[in-house]
């Protein structure tokens, strides 16, 4: 079971949670055999994964006050989606967001606020039964790209894009994705390279490393709260 960050952070139970339940639908309905995910970068084989980045980038921003996200927009693929807050279900383990609302994504909040000190986790799926969903363009993603994620204050917190990553299930980096960091940094989590039939899950995930750069007013007219 997953009761606690500490787990969360140093096993792969949620890795084979968001591979099994992100990628193609529900048990027994896998996704269309004509939809293909577009190409994500290739990741370093498991036995010479990077180390975390070291140092900060001299771009990053300060990291900003927690406050809770609402929605995360990026231009470059004409994503824009409203973020569910994501906690556990009675067993302890990760929820996701519902199959129901392909084009929701979802804050996990037993991480930190995205902007705030920490790695802020936002998980999506990538397609379900009926077409692509909210992720479908998250391997598309390079460096440099800009992520929005406007916030109960009022605040949109700008991400840049640092490296997109594609990894086995079976060898998920779980400390460079789930790892206390200092700056304010954000990862986007989504399933990638193929969707294996037979148990109904894709067999790895396409992971978006991004830090924060800036910080602008809500351009919705969010106010705090």
């Amino acid at each position: 079971m997953l009761r606690t960050m500490e787990a969360l952070s140093g096993g792969l139970l949620f890795t084979a949670l968001i591979g099994a339940g992100l990628g193609g639908s529900t048990p027994g309905q896998p996704p269309g055999p004509t939809r293909t995910p577009p190409p994500a970068t290739a990741g370093t084989p498991a036995d010479n994964i990077p180390a975390p980045r070291s140092g900060q980038p001299t771009d990053a921003h300060a990291p900003l006050a927690p406050s809770t996200p609402l929605t995360i927009a990026v231009p470059s693929i004409a994503l824009t989606a409203p973020l569910l807050s994501l906690g556990t279900d009675r067993t302890g383990e990760p929820e996701l967001p519902p199959f129901s609302m392909p084009s929701t994504a979802g804050w996990l909040r037993a991480t930190p606020t995205p902007g705030a000190a920490g790695a802020a986790v936002v998980a999506g799926h990538v397609d379900t039964a009926t077409g692509p969903a909210v992720f479908w363009g998250l391997s598309a993603l390079r460096p440099g790209t800009a992520i929005d994620i406007t916030r109960l204050d009022g605040t949109t917190a700008v991400f840049t894009v640092d490296r997109v990553r594609a990894y086995p299930r079976t060898h998920f980096p779980s400390t460079q994705v789930y790892g206390p960091t200092p700056a304010a940094e954000l990862r986007l989590i989504t399933c990638g390279g193929t969707y294996d039939r037979a148990n109904h899950h894709y067999t790895g995930n396409v992971v978006v490393f991004a830090h924060l750069t800036a910080v602008d007013p809500a351009q919705d007219g969010t106010s705090a709260g």
